[in-house]
């Protein structure tokens, strides 16, 4: 019963004292671990709460209470290794460049293999066990009960479960885990040197990730044509080495799901938590049944940006134009007006933890880029990384962590440790539908034309890329696991091949939609997210299923925020497809899908009608 439900960052041996004088926009990690001595000690702890563990095998079979002490004793080791990673991985986020951070980083790494090879016996036990005995000691001890789930988690995945000395041996192979992902991310994050861009008004600007984000957007059209080919141009160069790095994740997926018995990658890493493939065949098909609904999107843009032709680097900038700026503190108070739905609860605990620096605000040198949030610090408290850039954009992002954040906080206050993990399949659902009310918020108070459209073409832009680029970046997933489940090598430049036909035909190149540039076909070099199987899908499934949640909510129908709250406090209690489908939405059929396409349409409606006011 292995209970590290959650990827560590996406996702440090420091001499410095956490509690350093420390600005008040950065997070506070002393909450975790006053000082990296205080690190080290509790890393002894879990050195030696292993080899307490070690007695365990061979013995979950001696009897009910046995079995309960041992499980307690594998889940308070593994809830301290969370506790050690995050502190290691976000003193690390803070500065990619740092030599002590990435050292202490690796070795909570090596502590998490450790970890996994003492585990590695108690599934073959589990399963050796059998549902009849397993059931026997939970009425046996009552206090088993919190189990009930992981252990059947466990119990179904027999056939993929190997010998103890297949586990040990799996287990070993964790030391080379994640190869190409740390590369990649090392190389993107600290060690590309990244092209200066001179913009028409005289401003060089260094295009790293954090400004492609922001400069991408900018008003002037050869701008942003500069700045793509620059920060495309970058990627071009290290088609090769990202390339191999792709592959090198891409394998080490094929391989576990042949060790694993299971038919491909996508299979294995689905069932994971028992979705079903269907979730991912009725995604793509009714994303490819719905492709004029955005190309009519595209369309809509082309008019409002007054382009002939629209070009990828002209899918970004806001389609009305004006000074609308969020600082900080903007954003932070336009967050908390639009949760209000939620209750004062939900409100007073999100505040609190703005209030007590549980985020890290503003972009610096080798900070690691774009954003995340590290919940599984059971016993502290959510982290958010942010990259604020005082925009929109940044305040959805607030939005849109801090969904994730409040997510780990419900969870963590409502169910044990054991079941306090969520899988990504409903963790994207409490993320975008804070984004959904946000925008309900600004789509309510906007005073004026432009406004409301500024606030609509938000609206069209995040279903644009939430749902169709997602969807895009899950069939480009696909089919590159397909085709080294089957053993064809892949490159750089053939990555660069089968994307440039995805993004092709979602941008309707052969219709005369959108003009896409070879150069653009390097952008999945740009997209981290490659390097963990079958999580983006996640997104698109999700916006689909919080439109809903979301509508229900805003609109005050009786009982839809307590079973939607009940939803986040549900944790890993049960399975997520499930927890979804029991709120009321069934993401393996078509509904949701075509709802949110219908919601789409209905958008474009209304900004037509304001052009259409505004011609006569």
């Amino acid at each position: 019963m292995n209970l590290r439900l959650l990827p560590l960052f996406v996702a440090a041996l420091s001499i410095v004292p956490a509690h350093a004088e420390i600005p008040a926009d950065r997070w506070n990690l002393a909450d975790l671990y006053s000082t990296t001595a205080a690190w080290n000690d509790d890393a002894k702890k879990l050195d030696a709460q292993l080899a307490s563990f070690a007695e365990c095998k061979g013995h979950l079979g001696d009897g009910a209470q046995r079995f309960k002490t041992c499980l307690d004793l594998q889940a308070d080791l593994t809830k301290r290794y969370y506790r050690l990673a995050v502190y290691a991985n976000e003193q690390l986020a803070e500065d990619t460049g740092s030599a002590s951070y990435l050292e202490l980083k690796q070795k909570a790494d090596l502590a998490g293999n450790r970890l996994d090879r003492a585990m590695a016996f108690v599934d073959p036990e589990i399963l050796r066990l059998g549902k009849a005995r397993i059931a026997q000691y939970i009425a046996q001890e009552p206090s088993l009960a919190i189990y009930r789930h992981p252990l059947d988690e466990t119990l179904r995945a027999a056939p993929h479960t190997l010998t103890d000395e297949g586990e040990a041996l799996v287990a070993s192979f964790g030391m080379m885990d994640n190869a190409g992902r740390s590369s990649y991310s090392i190389l993107t994050n600290a060690d590309i040197p990244w092209p200066k861009v001179k913009l028409s008004g005289g401003e060089e600007v260094t295009i790293d990730p954090s400004a492609y984000t922001k400069y991408r957007e900018v008003p002037v059209r050869d701008d942003r044509k500069r700045v793509m080919d620059a920060f495309f141009g970058t990627f071009k160069t290290y088609e090769r080495t990202i390339g191999i790095d792709l592959y090198s994740q891409l394998k080490q997926d094929a391989v576990y799901a042949r060790v694993r018995k299971y038919p491909d990658s996508i299979t294995r890493s689905l069932d994971a938590h028992r979705i079903p493939v269907a979730v991912m065949d009725t995604l793509v098909a009714q994303t490819d049944a719905s492709l004029p609904t955005l190309y009519r999107y595209f369309r809509l843009r082309a008019r409002m940006l007054g382009v002939p032709q629209l070009h990828y680097y002209d899918i970004y900038p806001p389609l009305v134009h004006g000074d609308f700026k969020f600082p900080y503190a903007e954003g932070r108070r336009l967050v908390l007006d639009a949760v209000a739905p939620l209750g004062k609860d939900y409100v007073a605990a999100l505040t609190h933890g703005l209030d007590s620096r549980w985020m890290d605000i503003y972009p610096r040198p080798h900070k690691q880029s774009g954003a995340h949030m590290a919940g599984y610090a059971y016993d502290v408290h959510p982290y958010v990384l942010m990259n604020y850039n005082d925009d929109y954009e940044s305040v959805t992002t607030i939005a849109h962590e801090w969904g994730h954040a409040m997510h780990s906080y419900l969870s963590n206050r409502a169910q044990p440790f054991v079941t306090s993990g969520y899988a990504t399949f409903i963790a994207e659902i409490a993320s975008t539908f804070n984004e959904e009310l946000l925008l309900r918020q600004m789509l309510k108070t906007a005073k004026t034309d432009d406004e409301r459209l500024f606030y609509l073409g938000t609206a069209l832009e995040q279903i644009r890329a939430t749902f169709y680029r997602q969807a895009m970046f899950a069939e480009f997933e696909r089919d590159i696991h397909a085709r080294v489940d089957k053993g064809e090598p892949m490159s750089g430049a053939a990555f660069s091949k089968a994307y440039c036909a995805l993004l092709k035909r979602y941008h309707g190149v052969d219709q005369g939609v959108v003009a896409i540039d070879e150069s653009d076909c390097v952008e999945w070099a740009y997209i981290p997210h490659f390097y963990n199987a079958f999580y983006v899908y996640q997104y698109a499934t999700s916006i689909a299923a919080s439109s809903m949640f979301a509508k229900l909510v805003e609109e005050g129908q009786p009982g839809a925020r307590e079973r939607y709250l009940d939803l986040l406090k549900a944790g890993n209690s049960d399975y997520p497809y499930d927890l979804v489908k029991a709120a009321g939405v069934d993401l393996a059929t078509p509904a949701p899908y075509q709802a949110l396409v219908a919601r789409m349409n209905r958008i474009m409606d209304q900004i037509e009608a304001i052009l259409a006011k505004r011609s006569h």
